[in-house]
């Protein structure tokens, strides 16, 4: 716990000296979309409440907490037509240690090739997708307080061009035995620059175009820029307010400072009967950075969800949950989740 505090010190004050916005600095941004149906529904307030399989993308630490394994599929109807799904599955070796591996993928689709020559298309398509490969382990120090990380390969691909680099998750959950109250903390994506590179960077170039006499078909590269990923720091806790025989309610707040943005605060609850129905509210970017905020340039905000989970014999359940995220200009996103543990 105060490992727990000092970070969230530290977090927070940084934030507090380093108020300038550095929006559109990075790359690899498909890494900062929330994944899970439950978590956006909870305005992603999910660092110290998730102990299922999608906590592997929030906090690699929690998800031993689970004492269980499971499957799920995530689809989210992302901006502009695109598909952002998330595929994760986690093993429970033995109650003290988990292992999983996830994949994140962000695709844009196709669409056919113009030029000014061609301008009703060329024949050809061209597409674009993002995506993270993760292999992750967890584990209990005590019956409270447990640790993870996680390994992933990112790539990024537009057309011919690719850009790739590994990076690593680190997370901690520590659950306290006050109406289990749980305090996470997780630190996502700390690698390397990005670079993309491919056959169309590939001209022919003309070197000494004053001279005609020069070779005017060398081959040529063209230089892209370095880019950093998004390194996130996730702060936050989460406590039951209400349990009794049939109804459970949890609250939760996290703090989200990225490399490229201001500190949010997101806010969410979460509402459950008798384990099977479940009814979920939250705010993302509820709060802004504690000297400089404009409401106007937050597009995110007020979501909504659901869940149904359903016992069967054999099988510790199948779930299923669905979210509705408020997404100012773009109007409305829908994500959906399917999931089954054993």
């Amino acid at each position: 716990m105060k490992v727990l505090s000092i970070v969230m010190i530290l977090v927070l004050g940084t934030s507090v000296v380093n108020a300038q916005s550095k929006v559109g600095t990075t790359a690899a941004q498909f890494l900062g979309i929330s994944v899970g149906p439950r978590a956006i529904s909870m305005g992603s307030a999910y660092v110290a409440s998730g102990s299922e399989v999608t906590s592997i993308a929030w906090n690699p630490g929690g998800f031993v907490q689970a004492n269980r394994s499971e499957f799920a599929f995530s689809n989210t109807d992302w901006l502009a037509g695109t598909k952002f799904r998330w595929f994760g599955f986690m093993l429970n070796l033995d109650g003290e240690n988990a292992i999983g591996i996830s994949l994140t993928q962000l695709d844009y689709g196709e669409e056919e090739v113009t030029t000014v020559s061609s301008p009703e298309g060329t024949g050809e398509l061209w597409s674009a997708n993002d995506m993270a490969l993760a292999l992750s382990y967890s584990r209990k120090l005590t019956d409270r307080f447990s640790i993870g990380g996680s390994m992933k390969y990112i790539t990024q691909n537009i057309w011919n061009e690719t850009a790739s680099n590994i990076a690593f998750d680190f997370g901690l959950l520590f659950v306290t035995g006050f109406n289990n109250m749980r305090l996470g903390m997780s630190m996502q994506n700390f690698g390397g620059d990005m670079t993309l590179d491919g056959r169309d960077l590939l001209q022919r170039i003309d070197y000494d175009p004053a001279n005609a006499g020069a070779n005017q078909n060398l081959i040529g590269k063209l230089k892209t820029d370095s880019w950093p990923i998004p390194l996130l720091f996730r702060v936050g806790v989460s406590m039951d307010v209400l349990e009794t025989e049939f109804l459970t309610a949890t609250v939760a707040v996290d703090a989200l400072r990225p490399n490229d943005n201001q500190l949010t605060v997101n806010v969410g609850g979460e509402v459950a009967w008798q384990k099977m129905v479940y009814l979920r509210g939250g705010y993302k970017s509820f709060y802004g950075s504690v000297t400089s905020f404009n409401q106007a340039d937050q597009q995110e905000g007020l979501s909504l969800g659901v869940g149904l989970r359903y016992h069967m014999e054999g099988v510790a359940g199948v779930q299923l949950d669905y979210a509705y995220n408020k997404f100012g200009l773009f109007g409305s996103l829908n994500s959906i989740a399917f999931s089954i543990s054993f």
